[in-house]
């Protein structure tokens, strides 16, 4: 049967997607083992059409098992497929739309009309040790006949082309003036993506960065790296702001449900070793549990006040009352820290996405 080429899109972006979860995890997904080298030689090849042609070779092997994929022309026989019209329709866009490192043509323009995926072909190839590991790879996509294995070799190329995308820069959209409500659909989408929860903390830091310029405070804001224990550090929270080496107050970002235990855990291991009589829980206001509050007010009681804040509401709060000069700053300390090297790509290339739907909502 012929490609179907917006189903062979739709796997894609269900892969990739996945894969985007691999990334902020630090997962490597799973792989037969004999198969990494190959791949490594492969991406390392400057010639893309190899590593691009297989993403071609895997959806034609997972949609069709009688197609011949060492034939990518369909005059080359009655199981070949057009692997041209497959890399212009799906592969190609794909790789671009995602700003992933790619040609700019289709990848067979790289090799002699007709050709095909054999040995023959490596006569003349621009970089012979790339393409048997690629050949090595169409082989392994060839004899494979479990669907579940087929895909999980997908889901690897497409892990490492999301690794080839992190290591290349990736330049931000820049974020220009804009309204309250467009800030508020802003805000939503980046609190909507999958980041590790690296971006509700530097939404939160960007604003008491704000704060802190608009209201001239000599504030120190430091806060965690991700995954950064703070006992580790001796940090009162995820965000610590002093003044004069006094503590003002700290905060906890986090998407979790919020229960009694985490505040008793967190009031026994950080507010009462560090003297804190000032804590904000940066959370979903609807997965705070009766019992939190109440214990909340139980510490209040006792000189320490514990409150509980939604960034979205909080932000856009703090961006009305500051006006167009706190906006301005908003927006300068917020592409700074989505600047920062140690951001993944990933996530730039969201942000760029979403400031490119506000423009053109405009």
């Amino acid at each position: 049967m012929p490609i179907d080429y917006k189903v062979g899109r739709a796997l894609l972006e269900a892969k990739f997607q996945a894969v985007g979860g691999d990334i902020i995890g630090n997962l490597i997904p799973p792989i037969p083992g004999q198969l990494v080298a190959e791949f490594d030689t492969t991406f390392a090849s400057s010639t893309q059409a190899y590593r691009e042609g297989l993403i071609g070779c895997a959806i034609a092997r997972i949609q069709d098992k009688n197609i011949n994929i060492r034939l990518p022309y369909i005059k080359q026989g009655e199981n070949a497929y057009n692997g041209r019209t497959l890399d212009e329709r799906v592969v190609n866009p794909f790789l671009q739309e995602h700003r992933i490192p790619c040609s700019r043509g289709p990848f067979l323009n790289v090799f002699r009309r007709g050709v095909k995926f054999d040995a023959d072909t490596e006569r003349g190839t621009r970089d012979i040790a790339a393409y048997r590991a690629f050949l090595s790879l169409v082989g392994y996509l060839e004899a494979t006949e479990d669907a579940e294995a087929l895909e999980g070799f997908l889901h690897y190329l497409l892990y490492k082309f999301a690794k080839l995308r992190e290591a290349a820069e990736v330049p931000l959209s820049r974020l220009k003036r804009i309204s309250l409500e467009q800030y508020e659909i802003l805000i939503g989408r980046l609190l909507q993506t999958r980041s590790g929860g690296r971006l509700p903390v530097i939404l939160v830091v960007a604003a008491f960065r704000t704060i802190k310029d608009f209201f001239g405070k000599n504030w120190v804001i430091e806060f965690q790296g991700i995954n950064v224990a703070d006992g580790a550090t001796g940090a009162g929270g995820d965000i610590t702001i002093t003044d004069g080496g006094e503590v003002v107050f700290a905060a906890e970002v986090t998407e979790r449900p919020m229960e009694r235990t985490r505040v008793v855990a967190t009031f026994n291991t950080k507010i009462a070793p560090n003297g804190i009589q000032d804590y904000l829980f940066f959370v979903p206001l609807d997965t705070l549990s009766p019992e939190a509050k109440q214990q909340a007010r139980q510490y209040f009681a006792q000189g320490h006040e514990i409150n509980f804040l939604e960034i979205k509401t909080w932000v856009l709060t703090s961006l009305a009352t500051t006006g167009k000069t706190g906006r301005e700053l908003f927006n300068a300390h917020l592409l700074e820290l989505m600047s920062d090297q140690a951001m993944p790509r990933q996530l730039k290339v969201a942000w760029n996405d979403y400031i490119d739907e506000l423009t053109r909502a405009v």
